[in-house]
């Protein structure tokens, strides 16, 4: 049975973007797209003049306007829409068990606002079992251009994860894009002189570049092998592991980032380099969970 790419709709303009660019997800990768709305009536929620009726109608419409839309601009995607009594951190984590892929919708535009997650993005992203796709309502959201990258940033070569280099090769080959893989060496300030932070962005020795290439390219190769018709291009540099990501995004569609699963660890962690991209990326962000 094929895991559907599931999609949180809450009614607001970003949701609707979200769910458009699942259904291109979707369909790119020959799945089916679900639709989930979670309204859980509590009194004391609305104005009494809201009564509880009016509340329900109204969150039905929610999911018959999503389905419209979506039928209408994509006909041949297997759609199925489903509205749930509970909460929506609830529902959509119980959702993402069966999943290929959760997106949901943010608001932030710039580096001031920020990726607004709110408290049922932060909750989903640190807990969900399958990859999140937060998108933005914005033009680089709303339509991928022709020759968009996807990136994935890897921070560890010696134990690269397999789950977020399956998502991103897989994305890549969707899409017929090519993938660009990044990677930020840290040395240990004594290397730098004087204890500073990172060395100047784009600097590297010859053998250190060299030893980082091969380092990069053994982590890659059984997913080259996996995926032989996605080109693979790499970056690899000194600098905040964030901001080099964020500088491979221009040419990007989408950008792949992981997120380690904290089994032990109560509450929401999700890291901050992936905290960070989330914050000033505008490009679409698959945060993938591993091990």
């Amino acid at each position: 049975m094929l895991r559907p790419v599931v999609v949180g709709l809450d009614g607001s303009p970003e949701s609707f973007t979200a769910a458009n660019w699942a259904a291109r997800e979707a369909q790119r990768r020959g799945l089916p797209l679900h639709l989930v709305h979670a309204w859980l009536w509590q009194t004391g929620d609305l104005p009494a003049a809201d009564s509880e009726d009016t509340v329900r109608h109204w969150a039905r419409r929610i999911l018959r306007d999503g389905e419209k839309e979506l039928n209408g601009r994509y006909p041949d995607l297997p759609l199925t829409a489903e509205q749930v009594t509970t909460t929506a951190v609830t529902a959509l984590l119980e959702r993402a068990e069966g999943a290929e892929a959760l997106v949901l919708g943010s608001r932030g535009l710039s580096a001031l606002t920020g990726f607004l997650l709110g408290s049922v993005g932060q909750q989903v992203l640190a807990r969900a079992t399958c990859p999140v796709v937060m998108v933005r309502a914005n033009e680089r959201s709303a339509a991928e251009r022709p020759g968009d990258e996807v990136v994935v940033a890897l921070q560890d070569l010696t134990e690269a994860p397999g789950p977020l280099l399956d998502f991103a090769f897989a994305a890549a080959s969707a899409r017929g894009a090519t993938l660009r893989a990044v990677h930020v060496r840290k040395l240990p300030s004594s290397d730098y002189g004087y204890g500073l932070a990172a060395a100047p962005v784009g600097y590297l020795d010859g053998d250190l570049e060299s030893q980082v290439n091969r380092e990069l390219e053994t982590a890659l190769e059984p997913w080259r092998e996996k995926y032989p018709r996605v080109t693979v291009e790499r970056t690899i540099d000194l600098a905040f592991v964030a901001g080099a990501v964020l500088r491979a995004t221009a040419q990007a569609g989408l950008l792949v980032v992981g997120r380690r699963t904290h089994r032990s660890v109560p509450g929401t962690h999700i890291g901050p380099v992936t905290h960070a991209v989330l914050h000033h990326s505008t490009v679409p962000v698959a945060v993938v969970p591993h091990d």
